[in-house]
């Protein structure tokens, strides 16, 4: 028995303590975070005045007042048992950083007591030198700087034997220049609601200060058991398998989705929930995926910025909970080849701050009216932007499941449904049709129909689909922090309503309001009709029918990422001051070189694979093969036996085929490293390149002639936990 086998043989779900007393979530959500309601109870009300007045016009607070509020949040944590403090930021890795500092300070020869000053919770100063900076700063100059982030609430982060209050900041540079994924977020927002205040004011509303985009990611994951976890060294070091044969089941059946939840993965789904309750996290929907041993969560919408804030944290949180219970949580896009893979299906809109939704189609005709033109706004802004969406998802991992039976194509497209799209040609045709749906009333295009709330089916190959009071946008990765998208749909949305709004003040000139905005909304739907697809994106036909509408296909993370330095898309982000020059190409050269090194890991693994493990196992294969021919040529020869012909040739064969096999794995191995040595010195563009082209052809061959091996290899020569074993076994 080998050690896969005796995995398998002892596994077993993990027991936990019956809980005797079940809370109310109401009773303890949010009970981690210092939330605006707890500083309120904990400050005067003058601070908490001149807070408010902060968030909502910006007035900076003073120093009596951070102090104010610095000591409140430290007695806040510290009654609760925390002794550290950190300011939490989010810098290009993508992950979350942090540097605990303790709130002693010395009050005398040997004592302290517990301080916290409005300087420290302002501004932080972790060592900049090692994180990704693109050239925006060299290795020796350390200094970066973390500021607070108000918008977002402080929290508590429990371990078994402490607490730490968590502050989230921004990250910058000694210059200035973002170094995380917040900054440009908080930026994108403040841009979005410019641009959006000014819209609805073109439509009457005279009252609206502020404008926030929403957000609700639903979050993907595969969970599978640790042992199995720990004997695959391309999960360990790349988070997605390498190589592994597919299981004779899998999806195919279509027995998962929303299937029964086993009592292993249901007590995980439990404690992930409490901890995200605590932190206000407002988890509402857990089920299983569509693939085996897949699973999702889903939150309530809130603000985008604290929405990436929380999917951040709840991907921590999952991934510490699922060690807790015996198990790992993976967030690839695509853990395993030949079955779903993992997205984070980003829901969007906008909000204003009376608490309307904008994307909520109106009760009367003149909502309606602002409506469709915020909608054909949004149906321009991906239409004119589809390179900087399809760039904002771009990652080595979401290369693999892009494209893939699960996952939209890289062509970015949006879907609206019937109802929408009659509504729309009737606008572009100026003049009234008949819409056959009896839920909409037909008034004509000078006054337009009735819409109502939820008015699409639901398109789940579409990368960007209405679904009735949102867009989802489902062509970011499992893995992937969502401020990088938000960012790139704020900024693109911001700069469309512009140009609408300033389409319909200049047609006003001519015309009255509404037959201004139709004829400026009907110019716009017709030059963004080729975007609209209603269809299957998943089918080879529209990728025929994209190519003939001229829609960008770009299956490669390194040539979309270059619609981040276009001059174009610079001037864009520079005009509305969510990214300087310098930033957006830091931003490409940074992910550009964790592309090439996530593949340069992932080659130096699959060839650490093939000559530790693979191999070795064929070899023993080989050797009994070898063993068994000899010893029935033998018993032939010495014993005077007869074996059928056909049986005896059999085997020789067997051994043949094993034997090539493990050669080609081999020599593409050696080829792949040899391909690595040549292209070491190559620019970092051409090397990307080299590697989409080239060296990922090279790792599905060894592929190939590995999973084949692994199919005819007996369970007891073969130690590479197989598919089979992961997604079957709860």
């Amino acid at each position: 028995m080998n050690i896969r086998q005796e995995i398998l043989k002892s596994i077993e779900t993990k027991s936990f303590p019956e809980v005797k007393k079940f809370k109310k979530v109401s009773s303890y959500f949010g009970e981690n975070t210092f939330s605006v309601p707890t500083m309120k109870k904990h400050i005067s009300k003058k601070t908490f005045e001149a807070f408010e007045m902060w968030m909502e016009e910006g007035k900076q607070i003073s120093l009596a007042q951070a102090n104010e509020i610095a000591d409140a949040m430290k007695r806040w944590a510290v009654e609760r048992g925390a002794t550290y403090y950190t300011h939490w930021f989010q810098p290009m890795t993508g992950m979350t950083a942090e540097k605990h500092d303790s709130f002693i300070s010395f009050a005398g020869p040997g004592k302290v007591i517990e301080t916290f000053s409005g300087n420290k919770l302002i501004k932080g100063e972790p060592d900049a030198s090692s994180f990704p900076s693109g050239g925006i700063r060299t290795t020796f100059e350390a200094r970066g700087y973390t500021a607070w982030d108000p918008t977002s609430p402080a929290f508590i982060i429990e371990s078994k034997l402490g607490k730490t209050l968590c502050i989230p900041t921004i990250f910058v540079a000694y210059h200035g220049y973002a170094l995380d994924k917040k900054l440009p977020h908080l930026r994108s927002i403040e841009a979005l609601s410019a641009s959006a205040v000014r819209f609805l004011r073109l439509f009457g509303s005279k009252n609206i200060r502020k404008v926030f985009s929403t957000c609700g990611p639903e979050q993907e994951y595969f969970l599978i058991d640790k042992n199995f976890y720990r004997l695959r060294q391309d999960l360990l070091l790349t988070g997605r398998t390498l190589v592994g044969a597919p299981s004779p089941k899998d999806q195919q059946m279509e027995d998962q989705y929303f299937g029964s939840i086993k009592e292993r993965v249901v007590n995980f789904m439990y404690e992930v929930g409490e901890e995200a309750y605590r932190l206000g996290i407002p988890v509402m929907t857990r089920h299983n995926e569509v693939a085996p041993h897949q699973y999702e969560f889903a939150p309530i919408f809130e603000e985008s910025n604290l929405a990436a804030d929380h999917n951040q944290l709840l991907m921590e949180i999952m991934k510490k909970v699922a060690l807790r219970h015996d198990m790992v949580c993976l967030l690839h896009e695509k853990p395993f080849a030949g079955i779903n893979g993992s997205g984070k299906h980003l829901n969007w809109s906008m909000s204003d701050d009376k608490g309307n939704n904008l994307l909520n189609p109106g009760k009367t005709p003149e909502d309606s009216l602002q409506f469709l033109a915020i909608l054909v706004a949004v149906l321009r802004a991906v239409d004119t932007h589809a390179d900087l969406l399809r760039a904002s998802v771009a990652s080595a991992g979401n290369e693999h499941r892009l494209g893939a039976n699960e996952a939209p194509p890289a062509i970015i497209s949006v879907f609206l449904g019937d109802q929408l799209t009659q509504i729309l040609d009737t606008i572009e045709k100026g003049k009234k049709t008949q819409i056959s749906r009896q839920d909409i009333m037909d008034l004509g295009v000078a006054r337009l129909p009735l819409v109502n709330k939820d008015m699409t089916d639901r398109n789940r190959t579409s990368p960007f689909a209405f679904t009735g009071n949102k867009f989802e946008f489902r062509a970011v990765g499992s893995s992937q922090n969502i401020s990088t998208a938000i960012t790139v749909i704020n900024t693109i949305v911001a700069d469309s309503m512009d140009y609408v709004r300033a389409k319909i003040e200049a047609a006003q000139k001519s015309k009255d309001f509404n037959t201004a905005t139709l004829a400026v909304l009907a110019e716009v739907i017709r030059e963004t009709k080729k975007i609209r697809f209603e269809g299957n994106n998943y089918s080879e036909e529209w990728k025929k029918e994209a190519a003939k509408r001229g829609l960008p296909n770009e299956p490669s993370t390194s040539e979309a990422l270059k619609a981040l330095v276009k001059e174009e898309n610079i001037a864009l982000f520079e005009r509305y001051k969510v990214f300087s020059r310098e930033e957006l190409k830091a931003r490409y050269k940074i992910w550009l070189e964790m592309y090439i090194k996530l593949l340069e890991i992932e080659a130096k693994t699959l060839n650490e694979m093939v000559n530790s493990c693979i191999a070795p196992n064929a070899f023993d294969y080989q050797g009994l093969l070898s063993q068994n021919l000899e010893h029935i040529v033998h018993l032939e020869s010495a014993a005077g036996l007869k074996f059928l012909e056909e049986s005896v040739a059999d085997m020789k064969v067997h051994l043949s085929e094993v034997t090539e096999m493990i050669y080609y794995v081999r020599r593409n191995a050696k080829v792949m490293m040899q391909f690595l040595e040549e292209t070491k010195d190559l620019e970092e563009d051409e090397k990307a390149h080299r590697y989409f082209t080239d060296l990922r052809a090279i790792m599905e061959h060894i592929r190939k002639h590995a999973d084949l091996l692994e199919c005819v290899i007996s369970d007891e020569h073969w130690d590479l936990p197989k598919y089979r074993d992961m997604l079957f076994v709860k």
